[in-house]
């Protein structure tokens, strides 16, 4: 059976500076929700803007947040988090990579590192430990209009098997909250995980 077709135990779950961490945060608290082990990365430029969309304060170091979510979630052990610079981390190795990654929101700066093989960072190498390892990666760039750098650079990791998944809620569910419209693209990425979910109708099934 091919590595894609279970449900991942280990999803590496990245926050970076693009606009976008409600869907982020809903992503992180449904896989904690199905059981996954969790590993979070998350860069300087994502605690602004968690500031900025949710009134979150995300302590700089990633231990505190690990002893914050995890009192929060009662989620224990299934929760590591772990700081941009930590590269005895483990996802900075391909001999203990994790079943899949979610970079949610994904900023086109790192968009374009992971494109081009930057690796200068835990979430950059992260992510080219996925490509290299042919393990399942997910980005969510936040970005509109795109230019033809984000088309290309997206264009090269679709070719490497990264699944490009822009955060696009569609209205044939009739969303009525910001919330719904956050879930409905949430679900998209379980989806694109295997993870069962009951976060929106399926198309040409009944709403509940």
């Amino acid at each position: 059976m091919s590595l894609t077709a279970l449900p991942p135990a280990t999803v590496t779950l990245a926050f970076t500076g693009a606009s976008g961490l409600p869907y982020g945060i809903r992503l992180l608290e449904q896989l904690l929700a199905a059981g996954c082990r969790v590993w979070l990365l998350y860069s300087p430029a994502a605690q602004v803007v968690a500031q900025q969309e949710m009134q979150l304060s995300l302590p700089s170091q990633a231990k505190a947040l690990q002893a914050l979510w995890r009192e929060q979630y009662r989620c224990g052990e299934q929760l590591s988090v772990f700081g941009r610079e930590e590269w005895f981390a483990p996802p900075a190795s391909g001999s203990n990579p994790a079943d899949a990654m979610v970079i949610c929101p994904c900023s086109m700066g790192a968009l374009a590192a992971i494109a081009h093989g930057m690796s200068d960072n835990l979430i950059e190498r992260a992510a080219d430990v996925s490509i290299k390892e042919k393990r399942p990666l997910i980005l969510v760039p936040r970005e509109t209009p795109l230019s033809v750098i984000h088309l290309e650079n997206m264009l090269a990791l679709a070719r490497l098997g990264v699944t490009i998944l822009p955060p696009a809620p569609g209205f044939y569910t009739h969303p009525g909250t910001v919330d719904d419209m956050v879930d409905f693209v949430v679900a998209r990425i379980l989806d694109q995980l295997r993870i069962p979910h009951t976060l929106m109708a399926r198309w040409g099934e009944p709403r509940t």
